[in-house]
């Protein structure tokens, strides 16, 4: 862990039982036990990852991002490959809990992903989408 750069006032509930690789973390973000952080993962301000999430390397969390419990990207379509995708979500995305997020998606801004959700297209700005494949949440 003592690769990574951290902002300020950024917290980690026991470090010694996650694995943090060389990954940047904006300020102020809370990052609970037993979470897995690859390389050139970012981070963005006042995020919050709650325990067991995993991020492999190439996803991108904008500001004010909340990963509940067991949120799972992937970055691989085909594994094993070395050619990873990128996964980019904008701020204020909050993601409920043991959500997968399929690789090279785009969580557009305010949306909100149901738990145990699995997320296989792109999410536009401010809607809510549940399910398994994630769908629309309609009014």
């Amino acid at each position: 862990m003592n690769q990574s750069k951290f902002g300020k006032g950024t917290k980690f509930w026991y470090p010694e039982l996650s694995n943090i690789g060389k990954a940047v973390f904006g300020k102020d973000c809370i990052i609970h036990s037993n979470v897995w952080v690859a390389d050139r993962v970012k981070v963005g301000d006042r995020c919050r990852i709650q325990a067991f999430c995993f991020l492999p390397e190439g996803v991108r969390l904008g500001d004010d991002v909340f990963l509940g419990p067991g949120v799972v990207f992937t970055n691989d379509k085909h594994p094993p490959s070395t050619e990873w995708e990128v996964t980019i979500v904008e701020d204020f995305v909050s993601i409920g809990a043991n959500v997968t997020i399929l690789p090279g998606l785009t969580l557009r801004k305010g949306c909100k992903i149901g738990a145990g959700s699995v997320v296989t297209k792109n999410i536009p700005p401010n809607e809510t989408w549940v399910g398994n494949p994630a769908r629309k949440l309609t009014d």
